[in-house]
């Protein structure tokens, strides 16, 4: 065998072991909470030694990061979400309207993974304050998104006169966060396809012209 394809088989092994430690940690951290959870638990879990762990990720805070970044991403994949395909997709319909309505679908879909590793994070910055360091508190990544996407939907045909590109973002912020889609969809049991439907109406009522 060339030291090419080890190579190859040795990159793809170590992805699966960190694919697998990942899983692990989301299954456990959500079930258990991520103070209740030890590194030993998720090694039992994924089916490796707890030292894997350490050498791949260095401790749980590290563990925790990676986990959220890449749930919100829905891969390993190094792909901000303003360069994701659906983000650049919903950005390029030919009308607010239009926009909207992928913007929405694209959106309803990172809700539905990050929904709930947002409340294991709250606990977790609430039991270790450093796990709040781990991200910047300068901006918020997710109102960044929101923003770009508003820039762009204000200047498009259709568009709701008068509402600016701050006052967009606003909206988009609040109506598509992890906080309001966790009230409808798990306290208050509605399917995702009822909470996407209202909030594209709701955004489109005050977004789009009539």
């Amino acid at each position: 065998m060339s030291d090419v394809k080890r190579t190859g088989k040795r990159a793809q092994k170590a992805q699966e072991t960190r694919r697998r430690i990942l899983a692990a940690a989301l299954e456990l951290f959500v079930q258990d909470g991520y103070g209740a959870t030890n590194l030993q638990d998720v090694a039992d879990r994924a089916g490796v030694a707890v030292q894997t762990i350490y050498f791949v990720f260095g401790n749980k805070r590290a563990l925790l990061k990676e986990l959220v970044d890449v749930t919100i991403a829905g891969d390993d994949e190094p792909v901000a979400t303003m360069d994701r395909p659906w983000y650049a997709a919903a950005l390029a319909a030919g009308t607010a309207r239009d926009m909207l309505c992928a913007y929405v679908a694209g959106t309803s879909v990172v809700l539905e993974r990050v929904a709930p590793i947002g409340r294991v994070l709250e606990a977790a910055v609430a039991s270790d304050p450093e796990v709040a360091a781990l991200w910047p508190h300068d901006v918020d990544p997710r109102y960044v998104v929101q923003q770009g996407a508003a820039g762009v939907l204000v200047g498009k045909p259709g568009a709701r006169m008068g509402v600016s590109a701050e006052e967009a973002a606003d909206l988009l912020y609040g109506l598509l966060s992890p906080e309001l889609y966790l009230l409808f969809v798990q306290e208050r049991g509605w399917p995702r396809e009822r909470w996407e439907r209202w909030v594209g109406e709701t955004l489109c009522a005050q977004l789009c012209a009539d």
